[in-house]
């Protein structure tokens, strides 16, 4: 099979008979077992690593990324896969309670109470342009959702279409190997698809990935359908780091070698770049410069994934650099592979206008903030917007319980003496903030992401053979449970769960 010959929907008629047959698919799997759920993840995970070398130099040729990022991404979505795939065998998702009736229970009786999530029905997923797998077609949000036992309608992004619509193939063959019904995952493409899967009734939840307008306005449009749904979208993120003033004593060159290291990643164009650096004003600027200069000079630089990003950056980062108060530190260049800028502003000015720490530059351009005293830093994380990450950097002589307890009420993860680039998949793992850098309070990495696209049903004295499987006495999926507020043990074949 080839990408030409894949259906993509490019119209709202195509969408709705697209939406139609994820509709029907969905209520098929409704009543599948945790391990049919699970060996559907493992088929496309093998079929992931089967076609990694094709998939690798397709996203090579049609993207400006290396061949170790793809495969690290490629790598990634398939660990993913197969870490979900241990969770629904475990029965972790469902997140099954069981309350026994209790005539004595402390405020009255009790009647017979369980509750289970179940799938919400068919999810939009919105590609990213600058992750081509790990938050693309068999990224994050799609292997979440059919975690979560949905259908999946994924819009691919424009900037590695080919590359998409071959992952999408690949997807396909694994599940129709596996006889899962035909619609439960499609790809869908254009504009007036993108509209139409948000506006379908049939879509039930919407995952997304990019600009904070884009995904405002179809945030907006989620919220003002007749039924409203939710719309998971990760919008925009600056990631302030603290250097406290031991620290910065301690380590200025360290601190500053492995900031550069960070903000110029992926040529900055990951959503946990470390866009604003907070340090003491104890180093004068040549000597900031000289630090940093070395550092910079060593950083993988490569073309922005897209023109529009490119056009993007250099106006954002423009715009920054005429704010009131910001000089040119590092100056970068418009060359095809822009050379990394540094821009410098003081606290005092920040202060009489916080505008530059809201400002987000998608590519390798940075700010830097020096203050006078370390009892300024909470006051100025107050200005700061809602985060994906925040960064504290201290040795023990610093005090950062005030900073520590600000910076916890902006952001989603809280790094300590690290870089907030690199997410690992993992069961702890928190990717998502306060607005504008997400819609919600959720998570899109790790584990917990499935429960976006669930929803708590609870079954009061219904009859043990009526109930879905999971809640039923003898629990015959053999999945860990809340039983009158004690975890039942199960044990997976890697894992004990409950206590």
């Amino acid at each position: 099979m080839t990408a030409s010959t894949l259906t993509i929907a490019t119209t709202a008629e195509e969408l709705d008979q697209t939406a139609q047959a994820a509709h029907r698919a969905f209520l098929e799997i409704a009543a599948e077992t945790p391990s049919t759920r699970a060996a559907r993840l493992k088929a496309i995970a093998s079929a992931l690593r089967d076609n990694a070398d094709e998939l690798v130099a397709l996203g090579q040729a049609e993207t400006h990324l290396g061949e170790a990022r793809l495969q690290g991404e490629l790598k990634r979505s398939a660990f993913q896969l197969d870490l979900f795939a241990e969770e629904v065998l475990a029965g972790v998702p469902l997140d099954a309670t069981v309350d026994h009736a209790d005539p004595n229970w402390g405020m009255g009786p009790r009647p017979d109470i369980r509750r289970v999530n179940v799938p919400l029905g068919v999810v939009g997923v919105f590609g990213a342009s600058n992750f081509p797998f790990a938050f693309s077609v068999m990224g994050g949000d799609s292997a979440s959702a059919l975690a979560a036992g949905c259908a999946v309608l994924h819009k691919i992004h424009s900037g590695h279409r080919q590359l998409a619509l071959r992952t999408a193939e690949v997807v396909l063959e694994a599940l129709r190997g596996i006889g899962a019904p035909e619609g439960l995952f499609a790809v869908v493409d254009g504009r007036a698809a993108a509209e139409a899967l948000v506006d379908h009734p049939l879509v039930k939840a919407v995952g997304f990935t990019g600009s904070t307008a884009g995904g405002r306005a179809l945030f907006n449009r989620a919220c003002a359908r007749p039924e409203p749904i939710p719309f998971y979208g990760e919008l925009g993120s600056i990631n302030p780091v603290f250097v406290l003033p031991s620290a910065w004593q301690n380590r200025a060159v360290e601190i500053l070698t492995g900031y550069a290291a960070s903000f110029t990643m992926g040529m900055g164009q990951f959503c946990t770049k470390p866009g604003l650096l907070f340090v003491p004003d104890t180093l004068a600027e040549e000597n900031l410069r000289a630090a940093l200069e070395p550092a910079l000079a060593k950083a993988p630089l490569a073309e922005l994934l897209t023109p529009g990003l490119r056009e993007s950056f250099v106006r954002a980062r423009d715009e920054v650099s005429a704010l009131a108060g910001v000089r040119t530190l590092v100056p970068g260049s418009d060359d095809e592979v822009p050379a990394p800028t540094v821009l410098l502003v003081d606290a005092g000015a920040v202060t009489r206008n916080p505008e530059v720490l809201h400002r987000e530059m998608f590519g390798p351009a940075t700010v830097v903030i020096r203050y006078r005293h370390a009892a300024e830093l909470p006051e100025l994380a107050a200005l700061l917007e809602g985060q994906l990450t925040a960064t504290i950097h201290a040795d023990a002589a610093d005090d950062a319980s005030g900073l520590l307890d600000v910076v916890t009420g902006i952001a989603g993860r809280v790094l300590w003496n690290g870089w907030p680039t690199g997410v690992t998949v993992s069961y702890a793992q928190q990717h998502g903030g306060p607005y504008p850098a997400t819609t919600s309070r959720t998570t899109s990495v790790g584990t917990a992401a499935i429960s976006r696209f669930t929803r708590p049903v609870a079954y009061q004295d219904v009859p043990d053979a009526a109930l879905p499987p999971a809640l039923q006495e003898s629990n015959p999926w053999s999945i860990v449970r809340r039983v009158d507020g004690r975890f039942e043990v199960i044990r997976t074949g890697h894992r004990e769960v409950g206590q």
